[in-house]
């Protein structure tokens, strides 16, 4: 009788486990880069929010017969055709809150601070009636 050799085909348990370990150690490396430009991506967004917000409070006011910013976000989204989108307007967007403030006819105040401070951003943002953005680093320190 010749006896047959019987192949196997397959991963052994070591074979899998190595794997299973040089998947998590990727993950582990670039899990802090992704969060890091996912926070990146947030700011960004509020800044060229406040921008926006700032452009269309400019071009609201210029529109208003005496010329006055509007009273609030809304009024800016209600507008026709609208100087910023609804969900700006709603006060919320991507990781940031904004709160815009009208001082008096002539000035007004917005800032965007993250939702969850050190996970969906770290700077606070503000915009006034000047169109420039300035920001405060986590530790609190005024930076334009």
């Amino acid at each position: 009788m010749i006896s047959q050799l019987v192949s196997k085909k397959g991963f052994t348990l070591v074979e899998i486990m190595i794997v299973a370990g040089v998947l998590g150690l990727l993950v582990a490396i670039s899990f802090p880069v992704l969060l890091r430009a996912r926070v990146g991506a947030n700011e960004s967004t509020a800044k060229s929010s406040l921008r926006t917000i700032s452009t269309g409070c400019e071009s609201f006011r210029m529109t208003q017969n005496p010329p006055t910013y509007p009273a609030n976000l809304v009024a800016l989204s209600a507008a026709t055709p609208p100087y910023i989108d609804a969900v700006l307007a709603g006060g919320t967007k991507q990781g940031y809150t904004f709160t815009y403030t009208l001082v008096n006819a002539n000035q007004f105040t917005c800032t965007a601070a993250p939702v969850t401070a050190n996970v969906t951003g770290v700077n606070t943002f503000f915009v006034d009636e000047t169109g420039v953005v300035r920001f405060n680093n986590a530790a609190g320190n005024p930076i334009e």
